[in-house]
């Protein structure tokens, strides 16, 4: 069978898919994205960050140079943020022929309810709907021993974002995927969801450093993990794979009815 008869069986074959994350080019879970998308499509770009960017939320390099190596055909690593790299793919890297679909992750943690805002996965998927193009962020949950099972997202992520692209979604809209810390077969299902609530406790570590200079360590950990039926802290309770659509239109609605009555 020729190389061109064999892509046209692919599900996702007419997409050039860009692929980013914040773990960096090197990241495990990068890796499986790879494989993942070469499942879909023979059209498939890489522009990741060259050092890991976990938590570096939609910040954008305005200060500092940019600087893009290339890795191999395709394949290029940049010393910015994932919405360095995105807003680089666009503009320079793919700026004649951009891609159609961006995928983001497999993300080496979950990124649920509200710490979704601080991840630099779900930010590249954010940066790829604000250019225009349907985006997808992946993150595979842990074991409290930090245990990852990333056969669990190579199994069942294509079959999400085959599922994702048959339904399609409204512009300004991006997808946030997460996969239960359980072996492949152990998944119950795949549940539509709301943005959950964690609750959390932060933490100010302060130290001194061998010159008696000050220094601190910022942390946040989780007091409880129970979620509300229907978000997806809930679906991974379940065992469920979460899809939840977030919506990039900040605007509380009711709050601005109020105060269109009153202010105006």
């Amino acid at each position: 069978m020729s190389a061109k008869r064999s892509a046209s069986k692919k599900p996702l074959a007419h997409h050039r898919i860009l692929l980013s994350n914040d773990d960096g080019i090197l990241a495990p879970g990068f890796k499986v994205l790879q494989r993942i998308a070469r499942t879909l499509s023979d059209d498939v770009w890489v522009v990741a960050p060259e050092t890991e960017q976990s938590a570096a939320s939609h910040a954008l390099s305005l200060h500092a140079p940019i600087r893009v190596r290339k890795v191999a055909p395709r394949k290029f690593a940049v010393n910015g943020t994932p919405t360095d790299c995105v807003f680089v793919a666009f503009n320079k890297v793919m700026k004649d022929n951009p891609p159609t679909l961006v995928l983001s992750g497999v993300n080496r943690g979950e990124n649920l309810g509200d710490e979704a805002t601080y991840s630099g996965t779900v930010a590249a998927a954010m940066e790829g709907t604000l250019l225009g193009v349907p985006s997808i962020a992946l993150s595979l949950s842990w074991t409290r021993d930090r245990v990852l099972n990333w056969a669990t997202a190579e199994r069942w992520a294509p079959k999400v974002i085959v599922k994702l692209m048959k339904i399609g979604w409204p512009e300004g809209v991006l997808m946030n995927v997460n996969f239960p810390a359980i072996a492949p077969g152990n998944v119950q299902g795949i549940m539509a969801t709301r943005q959950g609530q964690h609750e959390m406790t932060d933490i100010v570590d302060e130290r001194v450093d061998l010159r008696n200079n000050h220094y601190l360590w910022l942390y946040k950990t989780r007091r409880s993990s129970g979620g509300r039926t229907g978000t997806d802290l809930h679906a991974l309770e379940q065992n469920c794979i979460a899809v939840t659509p977030f919506h990039l239109d900040l605007t509380h609605q009711p709050t601005l009815k109020k105060l269109r009555a009153i202010l105006e």
